[in-house]
């Protein structure tokens, strides 16, 4: 299992540095059969998520990782299911916003893409 949580945290941590710093950067990370869901609305195709993930309503945003958890996907294929929940610091806010995500990794080459991305931010009641 160590080896999960090693992918996993590797993964998250570059997802969230790039998603941080240029979020056009992550367009390696999806393919055309990728599909994003952002708070209840689906996105599908690597350019249609660039495009929903660089056109969000912020300029600066930081994610600070609270929780990461995953699993294998698949008994057939080395593939990933990843949730994440954390705080969303956005353009300097002093109020941070709590989320959760979660990415089915596939494995391509020595590497994995993200096939599934959920994100949702989380309320309190």
């Amino acid at each position: 299992m160590a080896d999960i949580n090693t992918i996993s945290k590797q993964f998250t941590d570059f997802y969230y540095q790039t998603f941080d710093t240029g979020r056009a950067g992550l367009q390696s990370l999806y393919r055309n059969e990728s599909m994003l869901t952002w708070e209840g609305v689906p996105v599908q195709g690597v350019n249609d998520i660039v495009e929903k993930l660089t056109s969000l309503p912020f300029e600066k945003v930081v994610h600070k990782v609270m929780t990461l958890d995953a699993q294998p996907s698949s008994p057939t294929v080395a593939s990933l299911i990843v949730s994440v929940t954390g705080l969303l610091v956005v353009d300097d806010s002093p109020n941070p916003l709590q989320y959760s995500q979660v990415f089915q990794l596939i494995p391509d080459g020595g590497s994995y893409y993200v096939l599934n991305d959920i994100f949702r931010l989380n309320y309190g009641a």
